[in-house]
């Protein structure tokens, strides 16, 4: 017998919010190790591990057999949810790539907009494009949590649709739900800033007015701190 991997911290986090029994879908799987994991964990019923290549997918079937998962999770070449149909899933997990994949996956498929699913995302870049864009289409950011791999910090979101198109102050885009209290919400944040701060310097140097950007910026530290100076 095999003894079982340990899980990154991104895919920790996603791991945690998948629902005890639920059906999933790992989009973009790469080796299949998020759902062999849960299936020898006796979390998921099945999960289909797809992937838009066919290599990552050949590394994910040498997994499935390494730890005898054949009859939980399977796998299929598919350019997002495109080859899924509706009902086959009930968790959705979308980790490591970046948010405008994730948002064109979401958008060009319908039956995401379905209460009883839960959608587990994991951006790699540009984490506020994905949060606008949830906001903006009816989907609700049910919870939120930072994690940390390869020396970078990155965020997990849960979120479902509502069909409510609420109105979200801007720096909601950059801060989601994110825990105020925790240690690797602050580390992520203090990314965050770094990254803003770079942005307004440039709009000053080229003539533009900073001002919402700067406000965005003040609310962050406001809530998360500004490790930059705590640390001077």
């Amino acid at each position: 017998m095999n003894k079982l991997f340990n899980l990154d911290g991104r895919l920790s986090v996603c791991a945690s919010f998948v629902r005890k029994g639920a059906a999933l879908a790992d989009i973009g799987t790469d080796h299949a190790y998020l759902p062999v994991w849960l299936a020898k964990n006796n979390i998921i019923k099945s999960a289909v591990a797809a992937d838009i290549r066919p290599m990552p997918l050949e590394h994910g079937t040498e997994n499935i057999r390494k730890y005898g998962c054949e009859n939980i999770v399977s796998t299929r070449l598919s350019d997002g949810l495109d080859e899924f149909s509706e009902g086959e899933a009930d968790d959705i997990v979308m980790a490591g790539m970046g948010a405008e994949l994730i948002v064109n996956i979401i958008d060009r498929t319908t039956w995401l907009k379905n209460p009883d699913l839960h959608l587990i995302l994991q951006p790699m870049t540009r984490a506020h494009v994905l949060r606008k864009y949830l906001c903006e289409n009816g989907f609700e950011i049910i919870e939120e949590k930072a994690c940390a791999h390869g020396g970078k910090n990155y965020t997990v979101m849960l979120a479902e649709y509502s069909g409510k198109k609420g109105f979200f102050p801007a720096y909601f885009n950059y801060v989601g739900k994110l825990p105020e209290n925790d240690p690797l919400s602050r580390e992520y944040m203090a990314q965050v800033l770094k990254k803003l701060r770079y942005k307004s310097n440039g709009m000053k140097h080229d003539g533009k007015d900073p001002s919402q950007l700067d406000e965005i910026i003040e609310e962050i530290i406001r809530r998360f701190g500004d490790e930059d100076n705590d640390n001077s």
